[in-house]
């Protein structure tokens, strides 16, 4: 699985950042970049993109930017998968982009694997809006806890780290596990989660909020734990 995004935004040290985190994740591959709306717009329209991820406000831009911009490319390109990493923290603003049909809403105080989360989640189908966590804790801790019961721990955290950008290998890696036993426990968890595709198991993750609870989860165990199937 390859994802194919563009970037934009209007801070070339933005760009540059997000352009070398990003290289380091086997799953995406960054086709362009952009520094205001005309020059995304033409990008659009001549280079393959699954995902693009992009700034709220770039003034300057022969097209506008805010709510009128991301308006137009909602139209210009329906089928189109938006992520906005923004600085900006409006609620309403964000419910306005939800309701043009953006799928994913990130603030750049996140980490970095936040916005690889939501390339993931919003490519798979799913839509990933952090600012949800607040609003809907019982919810989530509700789907969290009946996925927990299903999965084991190991299985768990597997999936968590696996929709949150890692390859099997770098989770077996991470883990001190064998590729073997890293696959064995991904195709346990989907078997159980009744999911069959990888796509299936990045949206599951999202609209259960198993990729939310990962943060701060992936911490490398102590070796001389046993492998739990």
């Amino acid at each position: 699985m390859k994802i194919r995004i563009l970037l934009a935004d209007d801070h070339p040290a933005v760009l540059s950042g997000i352009t070398h985190e990003l290289s380091s994740v086997p799953s995406i591959v960054v086709e362009g970049v952009a520094q205001e709306s005309g020059q995304l717009v033409e990008l659009l329209r001549t280079t393959p993109c699954d995902v693009l991820v992009t700034d709220y406000a770039m003034p300057g831009g022969a097209l506008g930017d805010g709510l009128t911009f991301i308006s137009y490319l909602r139209r210009t390109f329906p089928d189109l998968k938006i992520v906005v990493f923004t600085m900006l923290d409006n609620s309403a603003v964000v419910q306005e982009l939800s309701k043009i049909g953006v799928h994913s809403v990130l603030g750049k105080s996140h980490a970095t694997r936040r916005l690889v989360s939501a390339i993931h989640a919003v490519y798979a189908g799913a839509r990933y809006f952090p600012a949800d966590d607040r609003t809907r804790p019982n919810d989530l801790h509700a789907m969290r806890s009946q996925v927990a019961s299903d999965l084991t721990k190991r299985e768990l955290e597997v999936v968590r780290l696996f929709v949150s950008g890692m390859s099997v290998n770098e989770i077996a890696t991470q883990l001190n596990r064998s590729k073997q036993t890293i696959s064995t426990q991904k195709t346990s968890a989907m078997r159980k989660l009744n999911v069959e595709r990888d796509a299936d198991l990045f949206r599951f993750a999202f609209e259960t909020g198993i990729a939310v609870a990962s943060e701060g989860s992936d911490r490398t165990p102590d070796s001389s734990s046993s492998d739990e199937t």
